[in-house]
């Protein structure tokens, strides 16, 4: 069996993994409303983090661009499969943790995610291919086009939503009133 296809196997067993995990910990497989939508659009639905993608799915895509720089920075030399493969085990520890009931308690007290219950584990695993895209798009980027898509990635929610990957790991580690305001006031 070839390296590419023992990390193939890895990439699939972590998302599975991951899945079960969820499902354990209680997460509703799919929205309670009882559909699937492949976007929501707003950022306080009771939809977002249920479906297939949302102004969120931008920051998932963004791990993936830093997850392939980081990997390359440190382990250049192990083959990119397996470089996915530790970024998918980092991707889905974080949904993991993500959806316990003191990460939740901290988006809804100190993030713009009012109302957040957690994700559903659809769109927990939309979040880790997401990411898995983002690496993906990045190895075939030049560092110039994946910083400028970082960039662009992280504008767009941003302006349409008032909150972004930077924001969010702001607001999580360093709550301020002053952005908080802002965030609401959109």
């Amino acid at each position: 069996m070839t390296s590419t296809r023992r990390a193939t196997i890895a990439a699939v067993l972590i998302v599975v993994i991951a899945t079960a995990v969820l499902l354990a910990m209680g997460r509703h497989p799919i929205c309670t409303c009882g559909t699937i939508d492949l976007w929501v659009g707003g950022r306080d639905s009771p939809k977002t983090s249920q479906m297939l993608a949302d102004w969120y799915s931008f920051s998932h895509l963004v791990h993936g661009l830093l997850f392939y720089g980081a990997l390359w920075l440190v382990a250049r030399r192990w083959p990119v499969a397996w470089r996915l493969v530790i970024a998918l085990i980092v991707e889905a520890s974080w949904e993991i943790v993500e959806n316990t009931p003191m990460v939740i308690d901290r988006y809804r007290t100190a993030t713009a995610a009012l109302g957040y219950n957690g994700d559903s584990v659809l769109n927990s695993v939309s979040d880790i291919m997401m990411m898995a895209i983002g690496f993906l798009i990045a190895r075939k980027l030049p560092v110039w086009a994946a910083v400028a898509l970082v960039i662009v990635l992280e504008l767009i929610p941003l302006y349409a939503i008032r909150d972004n990957l930077t924001l969010n790991v702001w607001m999580l580690l360093w709550p301020s009133q002053t952005v908080g305001a802002w965030q609401a006031a959109g």
